[in-house]
């Protein structure tokens, strides 16, 4: 068993893959315990990416992580390879996320906080369309959009939901988020807009008991909300590390020429 030189957890999804990768790994290499760690290993997608970045916003001890994709698309991952692993982490790139913070009100009164990575999104609920007033720093900029639903996203996120939304992609350094329409009715011509990081949004859900929407937090839903703001949480930020020639940064360029 190989020593390594930093003091790393390994953490895994349940897929056979990333368990069998799993197995790999703590048979070749020496890992800690998460809370002895002072960074994590994940094996998954980009899925157990955002959950594993959760669990560390949720429990206020955030760590630097290096991820190898055992996943589908992996565009937050690296390259899944059990051989160098400790000269590959010390030749890692750092890039810093900043997570959203989504104030949630919902119908019934109740009312919750939620960090997001990728995106926060309104989503009709039922077959009716959905209307939301749209508000930027306290001023109403669209008073009634008719559509599927509305989303932002930060720069990491914008080649996520946003882009399959025909949303613009955002360079990580950017310091901007996307406001990006889903299926537009009305005003039909709006496309979105781009917004300086320091934006605080505001979502109002008219007609919010009759047209039912739900706000999405990444993987975290909360269905019937009547008002929902977002902006940058500048207090918390997230490391992810990156083999130099698959940086998350060069990655997120280069879709703007993926045809």
């Amino acid at each position: 068993m190989t020593a390594l030189s930093r003091k790393i957890a390994l953490v895994a999804s349940t897929t056979e893959p990333a368990s069998a990768a799993e197995r790999q790994l703590r048979d070749a290499y020496d890992f800690v315990d998460t809370g002895d760690a002072d960074m994590l290993l994940a094996l998954g997608g980009d899925g157990f990416m955002l959950q594993t970045l959760h669990h560390m916003l949720d429990n206020g001890r955030t760590l630097p992580v290096f991820g190898m994709n055992l996943g589908t698309l992996g565009f937050l991952m690296n390259e899944w390879r059990i051989k160098g692993l400790d000269a590959r982490i010390a030749k890692a790139r750092e890039i810093t996320v900043t997570p959203l913070t989504v104030d949630i009100e919902a119908v019934d009164g109740t009312r919750i906080t939620l960090p997001a990575i990728n995106e926060l999104s309104l989503l009709r609920e039922t077959r009716q369309v959905a209307k939301i007033e749209v508000a930027i720093n306290g001023r109403t900029m669209l008073p009634e959009l008719m559509c599927d639903g509305v989303l932002v996203a930060t720069p990491a996120g914008s080649t996520a939901y946003n882009l399959s939304a025909h949303g613009p992609i955002l360079p990580l350094d950017s310091a901007l988020l996307a406001l990006t329409p889903i299926s537009p009715f009305r005003p039909r011509r709006w496309r979105g807009a781009i917004l300086p990081e320091r934006t605080r949004i505001t979502f109002t859900v008219l007609e919010c008991e009759k047209r039912p929407v739900s706000a999405v937090a990444d993987q975290r839903e909360v269905r019937n909300v009547r008002r929902v703001e977002v902006a940058i949480d500048r207090t918390r930020s997230l490391t992810l590390l990156f083999d130099p020639e698959h940086a998350l940064d060069d990655r997120i360029a280069m879709e703007q020429f993926v045809v």
